[in-house]
């Protein structure tokens, strides 16, 4: 046990000396290991872990560098060294600029004289071997992008080492490198709207702890200090091994120790977690408190149910940022209501749901069912819910093109759980059934 926690502390003072280190500086995993008086293999497991935190990143020719992070709240726009790895680039000149946020890409199809009007400081030009254009680009100050394979003159080389912007050669053409730039910018939408548990432990008071050791007393005076009913308990090394709450030692003497009231092994989230995941777990196990650790399970904060819903329904106020491939199946149903006032959807089948046989995908079926059951759910008791189980009955093959209605219908609603029948027909006829089960993340 010595041995693993001195490899802890080695780690994490790794860690701490990458984190003071100056932006820019460059880092080696053998001077890191010689500077510190680690193994190498010690050294190479923290540089990946800050990697993974976005402390540092590693740039072909160039090594890993030290970068300042970028907190999930700011725009997460893309830099020329993003470029370089989305485009499985290599830098030509100009390594000094990799760092420049890019604002926006230009491709070269026109003459010098028409392209100088589309091209400002902190764009990147997309052209071929053409070196006047390279020169141009660089000269306003912009980035540039050459495809094909081709390099350039050691004129404009010097010219981008001397500017500081990156001249960059791609083996790809000119489409699939702006597709390929699009699709990063789209993906990296969709990751902004997704909240992780990070997003909203930032502005938190102090966490609060207790150790086994601890008393009652010391329990109830946290909860007139803080107002919370549970807190996380842990060890000497701040690793949580526990759970305390109110009704747990509310048979104890206020001198009383709180060790056998500690619920042991509790469930736990990391900082990376989504908000979703957190909810569904608190759901799952029927639970009201997360504890947040890192890989070592050292505790770093603490979130409520109440915290994550509060946070996900902020974010579903916020406008839509990027489309998911459950967005763009759901994009093309309509809602109506019957006579009744059910909710119902209609839609038709588009060529992207079939499968090879020219039919609808009966995993596009099922997505489509699923979100229908959840829209009905929420309109009747306004929850959100998630998927619990489902049994589905595929009666007829569906086309391309054809139109299809979706119907819900709830059988039973509970605080917790909804369960509902869902037919999908073509022309009045069944063509697939389902029998979901759906379960409320809104329940306390």
């Amino acid at each position: 046990m010595d041995g693993q926690e001195e490899n802890v502390t080695k780690h994490e003072q790794l860690l701490q000396h990458i984190e003071q280190l100056k932006v820019g500086s460059k880092i080696s995993v053998r001077g890191l290991a010689k500077e510190l008086g680690v193994s190498e293999g010690t050294a190479y497991r923290a540089v990946k872990e800050a990697e993974n935190f976005g402390l540092v990143v590693t740039k072909e020719r160039i090594g890993t560098v030290r970068i300042e992070k970028r907190p999930r709240g700011m725009s997460e726009q893309l830099t020329f060294a993003d470029v370089v790895t989305i485009v499985e680039g290599h830098v030509l000149g100009g390594s000094d600029g990799l760092a420049k946020p890019l604002h926006k890409y230009v491709i070269g199809a026109m003459k010098e004289q028409a392209m100088a009007r589309y091209i400002d400081a902190g764009s990147l030009l997309i052209v071929g071997n053409r070196d006047n254009a390279h020169s141009l680009a660089l000269e306003q100050g912009a980035g540039v992008l050459i495809t094909g394979g081709f390099g350039t003159s050691r004129e404009v080389r010097l010219l981008a080492d001397e500017l500081g912007l990156p001249i960059i050669s791609s083996r790809h053409d000119t489409f699939t490198v702006a597709s390929m730039i699009n699709r990063a910018i789209f993906d990296r939408l969709i990751k902004k709207k997704i909240m992780l548990v990070e997003d909203i432990i930032g502005q938190k008071p102090r966490l609060q702890v207790l150790k086994v050791t601890s008393s009652a007393a010391d329990f109830h005076k946290l909860v007139s200090e803080t107002g919370e009913h549970r807190f996380p308990v842990v060890d000497e090394w701040n690793r949580v091994i526990g759970i305390v709450s109110l009704k747990d030692v509310s048979e104890l003497q206020e001198e009383q120790s709180i060790e056998k009231c500690v619920v042991r092994r509790p469930i736990t989230a990391s900082l990376q977690t989504s908000l979703a995941s957190a909810a569904q777990i608190m759901t799952w196990e029927g639970i009201d408190f997360l504890p947040i650790v890192d890989r070592n399970r050292k505790l770093i904060a603490s979130v409520t149910r109440k915290e994550v819903l509060q946070a996900m329904r902020d974010a579903q106020k916020q406008p839509q940022l990027g489309e998911t491939f459950d967005h763009l199946i759901w994009n093309g149903f309509a809602e109506e209501r019957s006579e009744q006032n059910e909710l119902m959807f209609h839609g038709f089948i588009i060529p992207q749901m079939a499968t090879d046989l020219g039919t609808i995908s009966e995993g596009v079926l099922l997505n489509v069912m699923t979100q229908a059951g959840r829209r009905a759910a929420w309109d009747v008791t306004g929850n959100d819910y998630v998927v619990d189980n489902v049994t589905t009955y595929f009666v007829h093959p569906v086309q391309i093109e054809d139109q299809i209605l979706v119907r819900p219908v709830i059988l039973e609603t509970s605080r917790r759980t909804c369960k509902m029948d869902i037919v999908i027909t073509r022309e009045g006829n069944v063509v697939c059934k389902a029998v979901m089960t759906l379960q409320s993340i809104d329940h306390a």
